[in-house]
């Protein structure tokens, strides 16, 4: 077991830099436990982040308890290594040569926080009763500062990153409960769940990490299937059959889940995949399709990883702060046109920025977290229905339309297809950046994900599940999650909703017992810092893996470099925004998107 602290059993590794660092990371934590990150000023800020993030590496990394390491893993280089080690492998093995494995497709899931059992709370309420009472929507509540575009993207990145999968081969063993509060001695044997997808930032998603969609989605030359003949391709492997009597549909990614919104993103980084490729082979014409596709996707992933570091988390958590430090993240603290004008300044992070930088495991070996995944659990970003209009003049076509009526249904798995056909691409793109998702809080989880009706028709109250697969995984309760990664608990129900009325709807819901409630509800309920869209106690998970999901992948760091990426790869990554891929593949939204520098922002009125 890892020696303890007041705060439960620490990790046992020791990162980089102790002894600067340390410091700056115990002044940063007190200067936030007394003033708030969000309430300093901006240069005082961005160093309590940074000293943050420093003790989240120190204290908030579990190692995986997943066996022995293979017996050689030079032998298994020498064996397997792919014909060309600098393209991704599509089950995402040999990112790194020593630990082969580390991050591939059904390897399991790690901890930000050592499981805590959910025995705790024999007599709390069903997770039927806190979606009826406490998450279902009454009325539509908009987050106005964002596009709609901006809950279709994390829809499509989830997909990438997380396909949480029941491993029956193992158990967590818990010897002592994580917090001090319920420290006890027993054994206790949790579930354990592997990930369907690799843990890398791989694009899998739209490349597959199975052999057999990765085939139905490619075309001749290295490049894609794009538009039509793409969707068709992913409905055809949806809804493909496993050989069981119930004939389930077997698909590993939640493809079944396709509504619109993440159609239009799968159809526009195929078409950039296919554009980087047809540079890629005017500059290097004897290149055969495999090396073209391989440098394609290396390329395509990374400007992915871009957009979503450098535009979508700006533009949901849009404090000065945070997003001076989200750009530090990707172009260092010397900003973009230093580093344009003159590379990188060493090997360091801080100065340079993550891509090109030296690798970093932090003494654990990389995944991703169940609290990761319990943090990005955001349905009520959703909207109820959707109104499409005309991009040239703003026209409404037709009555607006149920959310239920653009996704891939049981019983229609060409809807996203059929709508795109009718309403097209660029009218459809144009009507989602106009509209706005949900808010991130109680009260607003669609009611059409309570009511999902399954293919053996056994209905699916999709909040319910939500809250179920938090306990089952072991992620703590919202007080002993704040615990564990030194946040002050909530006090009281007031303190935690922040107004008397909801603050007594959750005391009811939870007979009084703050300690019981839930971390979805908690993190929906609390106050969240100027600009934010999702809780500052989801944001500490983000401050920790969203930076560590690129510093352990050697793709974004020792491999980021124009030998791998080629020099005309590099600038296509430093110069391309998601504003020019839409104006690129559809230059009828010319005219819109003029004034549109962040399209996860709301794209206003259309210009005279």
């Amino acid at each position: 077991m890892p020696p303890s602290s007041r705060h439960g059993p620490r990790a046992v590794h020791q990162p980089r830099h102790q002894g600067l660092f340390g410091l700056v990371a115990t002044i940063a934590e007190r200067l936030d436990r007394t003033f708030g990150w969000d309430n300093l000023p901006l240069p005082l800020g961005i160093m309590t982040l940074f000293g943050l993030r420093y003790r989240l590496r120190e204290r908030n990394l579990y190692p995986l308890d997943a066996g022995l390491p293979p017996p050689s893993a030079q032998a298994l280089i020498q064996a397997r290594l792919p014909t060309n080690a600098y393209c991704r492998a599509r089950d995402g093995r040999f990112n790194d040569f020593e630990a082969p494995e580390m991050g591939a497709a059904c390897t399991r899931f790690g901890r930000n926080s050592p499981p805590v059992p959910d025995a705790g709370y024999p007599d709390g309420p069903s997770p039927e009763d806190v979606s009826e009472t406490l998450l279902a929507r009454r009325d539509f509540l908009p987050a106005t500062r964002l596009s709609l575009l901006a809950a279709a993207w994390i829809q499509f990145e989830v997909h990438d990153w997380i396909s949480h999968l029941l491993d029956p081969t193992r158990t967590w063993t818990v010897g002592q409960h994580a917090v001090a509060r319920l420290w006890r001695d027993h054994r206790v044997n949790l579930p354990a769940f592997v990930n369907g997808e690799t843990h890398w930032w791989d694009g899998s998603q739209l490349y597959g990490s199975d052999a057999q969609f990765a085939a139905a989605v490619r075309a001749e030359g290295g490049r894609m299937r794009i538009d039509d003949e793409l969707l068709k391709a992913i409905e055809d492997y949806a809804t493909r059959r496993d050989p069981t009597p119930q004939g389930a549909p077997v698909s590993p990614r939640g493809l079944t889940n396709l509504w619109v919104g993440l159609a239009l993103f799968h159809t526009l980084f195929a078409r950039e995949h296919n554009a980087i490729c047809d540079r890629l082979r005017s500059d290097h014409p004897g290149w055969d399709d495999d090396r073209l596709f391989g440098k394609a996707r290396l390329i395509n992933v990374a400007l992915m990883a871009k957009i979503h570091t450098l535009e979508w988390t700006p533009a949901m958590i849009a404090h000065p702060t945070t997003q001076r430090a989200i750009r530090a993240t990707w172009w260092g603290l010397l900003g973009e046109r230093f580093r344009k004008a003159y590379g990188r300044t060493g090997q360091g992070e801080i100065f340079s920025g993550i891509p090109g930088s030296a690798t970093e495991l932090d003494g654990v070996p990389y995944s991703l977290t169940e609290e990761f995944v319990a943090v990005y659990r955001m349905h009520p970003l959703l909207p109820d229905e959707i109104t499409f209009r005309d991009a040239r003049d703003e026209r409404i076509l037709g009555a607006p339309v149920g959310f239920m009526d653009v996704a891939m249904a049981c019983g229609n798995p060409a809807q996203p297809r059929a709508v795109l056909d009718e309403i097209g691409y660029a009218n459809a793109l144009y009507s989602l950046g106009i509209a706005n998702p949900g808010a991130i809080a109680l009260h607003n989880y669609p009611e059409f994900l309570r009511n999902l009706t399954r293919v053996n028709g056994d209905k699916l109250d999709l909040a319910a599940v939500d809250v179920m697969r938090t306990r089952e995984c072991a992620v703590a309760r919202y007080n002993d999650f704040r615990r564990l990664f030194r946040l002050r608990p909530a006090g009281s129900f007031y303190d935690l909703a922040g107004n008397d009325k909801l603050a007594g709807e959750i005391r009811d819901v939870y007979d009084d017992n703050l300690e019981a409630v839930d971390l979805i509800v908690g993190l929906f309920a609390e106050r969240k810092p100027a600009g934010f869209a999702f809780s500052d106690t989801a944001f500490r998970v983000f401050l920790l893996m969203a930076a560590r999901r690129l510093l352990s992948d050697r793709f974004f760091t020792t491999a980021f470099t124009p030998e791998v990426y080629t020099h005309a790869g590099l600038e296509w990554i430093a110069q391309t925004t998601l504003a020019d891929m839409l104006r690129r593949h559809y230059p009828e939204l010319g005219h819109v998107l003029r004034n549109v520098e962040n399209p996860f922002l709301p794209w206003g009125a259309m210009p005279a």
